[in-house]
């Protein structure tokens, strides 16, 4: 079957398609035959090689989401799952693949209302944002600022906040146009990448969801109010200086928090219950999927580049 795997760490030019022998299911798991596969943050991190002390190695095949209909079950899973649409977590790689294997304990079936594109643009992105809104611990009526609100967990995020009932949902982003779809999606305030926008913005905010981190990170700070928490979801502009807590230190008197989150932290049974929630309320069309682009799974190297170039709004989606 084709995949497209990392032959060398670096650029998006370092991904090829190759060939490899198509998988059987082990037990417990099952074999989907893919219709639409998420093209995630993390995948272009990995692929940079910035993540190599941590086992990443070249020949690793990208990919954490796929959606499409499952072909075949591994012992101790139920054969009514054959022929199933569902939507699954690989994990941290595996899902480049026309053929995918995924853990039974983490796939779910499909309305019949969601595309498998859909499906894989807030399959792991809406946990993320439900989830990382609940570990800042945010209430009705407080203020957020989600940095890095154009992809697909700024985008979720932003969503979730407004009906959350956030007082004020500002966002940072890159463009007035981007400024302008995410106003559609529930934003009320449109900052630029450093954080400055109009006069009427909120003078600090209670909640920060941070998808970006990196060299500036530290200055938001000074954008929370007293008690104010930011969490950190993705790492998309990579570490944040070594420092960052001397920001933190330095306005002790705030009461200000910091953490990180990531949903590896999450039961599975929390996880499986808030997608089959928001899985429901996209086919409805409560909530909002935002799909940038689709592309064949031979052009991942062309979704990347875009990824690195910053041109992304919403999801890119590879189909086999």
């Amino acid at each position: 079957m084709k995949a497209v795997a990392i032959k060398e760490f670096g650029g998006p030019e370092g991904l090829a398609v190759i060939d490899i022998p198509g998988p059987a299911p082990a037990q417990g798991q099952v074999l989907i035959a893919t219709e639409a596969i998420g093209v995630g943050g993390v995948d272009v991190v990995i692929r940079s090689g910035a993540l190599a002390a941590y086992g990443f190695q070249e020949g690793h095949i990208p990919g954490g989401e796929v959606a499409g209909t499952v072909t075949a079950v591994g012992d101790g899973v139920d054969p009514a799952w054959v022929g199933q649409r569902v939507w699954a977590f690989t994990g941290t790689g595996g899902g480049y693949v026309e053929q995918a294997i995924a853990p039974i304990a983490e796939v779910l079936p499909l309305p019949a209302s969601l595309s498998a594109v859909d499906a894989v643009t807030i399959g792991s992105s809406g946990v993320v944002a439900h989830f990382g809104l609940s570990h800042a611990h945010f209430f009705s009526g407080e203020t957020v600022l989600v940095r890095g609100a154009a992809g697909s967990i700024g985008i979720m995020t932003v969503q979730l906040a407004a009906r959350g009932g956030a007082r004020a949902v500002a966002v940072t982003t890159s463009s007035p146009e981007r400024g302008r779809r995410l106003r559609d999606l529930g934003a009320t305030h449109v900052l630029d990448r450093s954080g400055e926008g109009g006069e009427d913005d909120p003078a600090g905010y209670d909640v920060i969801i941070d998808v970006v981190a990196g060299e500036d990170m530290p200055s938001f700070f000074d954008r929370l109010n007293p008690n104010g928490r930011l969490v950190v979801v993705g790492a998309v502009g990579g570490q944040p200086p070594a420092d960052f807590g001397e920001r933190l230190m330095a306005a002790f008197q705030k009461s200000m928090s910091f953490a990180t989150f990531s949903a590896a932290t999450i039961a599975e049974p929390a996880r499986r219950a808030v997608r089959m929630e928001q899985f429901a309320a996209a086919g409805r069309g409560e909530l909002q999927t935002v799909v940038h682009e689709v592309l064949p799974l031979e052009h991942a190297v062309l979704a990347h580049q875009k990824m690195d170039a910053g041109e992304v709004f919403g999801r890119i989606v590879l189909t086999p």
